[in-house]
């Protein structure tokens, strides 16, 4: 039982790493092409981060406290992952509003899209590992944890065919309507957690 806990830190100080290289990566690559997008991705990314925090601070404590401490620190991270749902759905949401209203169309950028992709592959991988790992020790904050980690493969998605649509097609609104359903999803998720109707 140990090491599953172990490996449960270990897989969120990988999610902190990876996130945080995505998000200087994504955001420097998309000042340099003048895309809202990539990035509102990269902060995206750096927000992701605090799940991760979130879940190390957690983590950390087992074995130090009673079970009934130890309970407490759990339900407290599984309240603050469902806040971090919620600052995510209004932040693309609100980004998406904007690119629309404001027609704001990002450039091509073959650094996003290799962002992009990355993410689409290294993302489901890691919340397989989550989802196995949080049934085998039953814990419900490190279950919503990697439903944000698969929230962002949606978001790498959305990302691509955006930036992909947009250069193929010039279907610069692909990104934006793409994001809000994103959006609403997060929203979803976060409610169902805060009001304790989320089962996994």
């Amino acid at each position: 039982m140990e090491q599953l806990y172990k490996k449960a830190l270990n897989l969120s100080l990988f999610t902190i790493a990876y996130n945080i290289i995505e998000g200087i990566v994504s955001v420097v690559a998309g000042a340099l092409a003048g895309s809202v997008a990539l990035v509102g991705f990269g902060l995206d990314s750096f927000v992701e981060s605090l799940s991760g925090f979130i879940m190390i601070w957690r983590f950390k404590k087992h074995g130090k406290v009673s079970e009934q401490e130890e309970e407490v620190i759990e339900n407290k991270a599984l309240r603050y992952v469902g806040y971090t749902f919620i600052i995510l759905s209004f932040y693309i949401a609100y980004e998406s509003m904007s690119k629309l209203y404001y027609k704001e169309i990002p450039n091509p950028s073959f650094i996003g899209i290799i962002i992009a992709v990355a993410s689409i592959v290294v993302m489901p991988v890691l919340y397989y590992k989550k989802i196995k790992t949080a049934k085998a020790i039953n814990s419900k904050s490190l279950s919503s944890d990697a439903k944000e980690t698969l929230a962002c493969t949606f978001l790498s998605l959305a990302l691509l065919i955006g930036l992909g649509l947009n250069y193929l097609k010039g279907w610069w609104q692909a990104d934006p309507v793409v994001g809000l359903v994103v959006a609403i999803y997060l929203l979803k998720e976060g409610i169902e957690i805060l009001s304790g109707d989320d089962e996994d």
